[in-house]
């Protein structure tokens, strides 16, 4: 039977299919969101940094759902790791999307950039420092040690403004280096996963340490439909007589990861909803096409700062995630 929802380490229900809003053009993101929430949705991926809680807010309000019927996700930005900011920014979020609290709320990165704000002002884009690259300078001791960010994000646990807290872009070194200091549990850890990028080490992992896997671009991105198109996913739609994003979302379901597709089109926001049960066979299939060529990823960072910071660490002797998994075997 198709899952519907995943249970958090807290006891704490998620949808198991959430609506992304990353890279969603101004104007249609509010419109996306209230249509999301009136065909089924009821899980909002959000972040300050996309720029378009306002809108999101928009459009929960409008959808007439009641606020306790909807999970919702935002995120810690790089900008807001220093310890101060913690509290500015969740206001902020809370402030833009209309809402009294948060359902979860990730570090969106591990990284946390250097800025030069007045004191009590949540820093904006425009506070980020330049180093002589002409890159934003990273603040390297917090991205090595986030412990002062997360105990920050501890406090609004215990204040009620948000009910999980989370990380995001985290691999497996750095969730145990964060696990050994933290008080309250990171409940999830949002990564790129798709059939293009299928991680299975730190999937295994965060599922031993249940720690739900969340996945972005779980389509593979614009422009990434070399696997999407393959024949043998075709194949398996065919059979079901869905489209093929249904697959692949179904498929990372059945791992145990909640993906969250992201569309403003409200004919794919309403099939990325339908999930499907995969035989077996199909779910090998697909497993066996995931681990047929080099991993992708859409999203890397690591060379966009001063200094360079490897996030990943894929190809570390000693911290990739195939050595630290396997490490535990």
């Amino acid at each position: 039977m198709t899952q519907t929802h995943f249970t958090l380490s807290n006891g704490k229900k998620i949808p198991s299919i959430g609506l992304g809003t990353w890279q969603s053009a101004p104007g249609e993101v509010a419109k996306a969101v209230e249509y999301a929430l009136k065909n089924g949705y009821r899980h909002l991926d959000c972040a300050w940094a996309y720029g378009n809680e306002a809108e999101v807010g928009q459009g929960i309000k409008a959808s007439g759902v009641p606020r306790e019927e909807i999970f919702v996700t935002s995120k810690l930005f790089e900008l807001h790791h220093h310890p101060e900011h913690v509290p500015l920014a969740i206001k902020d979020t809370l402030k833009n999307l209309g809402l009294e609290y948060l359902d979860l709320y990730l570090l969106h990165w591990n990284i946390n950039l250097e800025v030069d704000a007045p004191a009590g002002v949540l820093p904006q884009n425009e506070h980020r420092v330049k180093g002589s690259s002409g890159k934003f300078k990273l603040d390297v001791a917090l991205c090595d040690d986030v412990t002062p960010t997360w105990r920050e994000m501890e406090k609004l646990v215990d204040q009620g403004l948000v009910k999980s807290i989370g990380i995001s872009n985290f691999n497996i070194n750095r969730t145990k280096k964060l696990l050994k200091e933290a008080r309250i549990k990171p409940v999830a850890d949002q990564v790129e996963l798709s059939i293009q990028n299928p991680q299975p080490e730190l999937v295994a992992w965060l599922k031993k340490n249940d720690i739900l896997p969340q996945g972005y671009t779980p389509l593979g991105g614009t422009g990434k439909t070399n696997l999407r198109d393959n024949a043998t996913v075709k194949k398996i739609a065919d059979v079901h007589g869905v489209q093929t994003a249904n697959i692949l979302l179904s498929w990372l379901v059945a791992r145990g990861i909640n993906p969250l597709p992201k569309s403003v089109t409200p004919e794919r926001i309403a099939n990325n909803l339908k999930l499907v049960d995969l035989t077996k066979e199909q779910f090998d299939e697909l497993d066996a096409l995931s681990k047929s060529h080099p991993q992708q990823r859409v999203c890397d960072q690591s060379d966009s700062f001063e200094p360079t910071y490897d996030i990943y660490q894929e190809n570390d002797p000693e911290f990739s995630d195939k050595v630290q998994f396997a490490k535990e075997q």
